[in-house]
């Protein structure tokens, strides 16, 4: 090795250094951190795939866009019966699905409607706003145990806990009412998943979730997308309300 290459060599390692350092501050070109040392994931996130028409592959069809599915394998191992009753569901989508009546769209659904939704990250809790409908999640981090008893909500009670960099919610305690998509997937009140928030860098994080529900399912099964950290000048969340049965309350104009 010459001496001209020691100065080189000496460049690259205060780079890698500098490279490093920055990337453990807050706000740096890395993974912001919150004081107790956490990942930060404060910010405006929203998904970019279309699983809140069908978490499977699916054809474009007229208001549904071609989408590549987030289910790992592809297939959901529903039972014999539930399989009937989703391809029932799906045959009645335009009435049936929750959504259309302007339900709480439930978790996972709510997470990968197409909507942006704010996070809000303190030591004991994360708090999520959601633009779809002003819907809001609380997951608590302060290590209380979900409530005693089943108790049918329409989000689920949420528990968090970290695993390194990766935050680990648990929820049950759910209704029936709601489906993963308008596709007619669904689950019963006995649904409990496992949610998992795992940073790739400052702008992104893979969100994944397991899904166990024994009155719907032959075994656990799994969805994994990103979620996109949106960087818009002066973003927000603006509002979405939902209206149900307003043709309803119209008086028939007259023929």
């Amino acid at each position: 090795m010459s001496a001209r290459t020691l100065p080189s060599i000496a460049v690259v390692i205060s780079v890698l250094a500098l490279t490093q350092a920055s990337a453990q501050t807050p706000g740096g070109p890395g993974i912001a951190r919150t004081r107790e040392g956490r990942p930060d994931f404060t910010g405006i996130w929203q998904v970019m795939n279309t699983a809140a028409w069908d978490i499977q592959d699916h054809q474009a069809q007229k208001g549904v866009p071609a989408g590549i599915g987030v289910v790992d394998g592809g297939e959901i191992p529903y039972q014999p019966l539930a399989l009937t009753k989703k391809r029932q569901n799906f045959e009645q989508r335009a009435t049936a699905d929750p959504e259309s009546k302007c339900y709480l769209p439930g978790v996972p659904r709510l997470m990968y409607m197409p909507f942006p939704f704010q996070i809000f990250q303190r030591a004991d809790m994360v708090t999520m706003l959601f633009e779809y409908v002003h819907a809001t999640r609380f997951v608590y981090t302060n290590g209380t145990p979900h409530p005693g008893g089943h108790i049918d909500w329409w989000m689920g009670d949420s528990r968090g806990r970290w695993e390194g960099d990766t935050l680990v919610v648990d929820v049950v305690d759910f209704n029936e009412e709601t489906w993963f998509d308008r596709a007619g997937n669904f689950h019963s009140d006995e649904l409990h998943l496992v949610e998992r928030f795992t940073p790739i860098d400052a702008d992104h994080l893979t969100y994944e979730v397991t899904v166990e529900d024994p009155k719907v399912f032959t075994r656990p099964w799994r969805m994994s997308m990103i979620l996109y950290r949106h960087r818009e000048p002066n973003i927000q969340l603006l509002e979405y309300e939902c209206y149900a049965f307003d043709n309803e309350f119209r008086a028939t104009p007259p023929k």
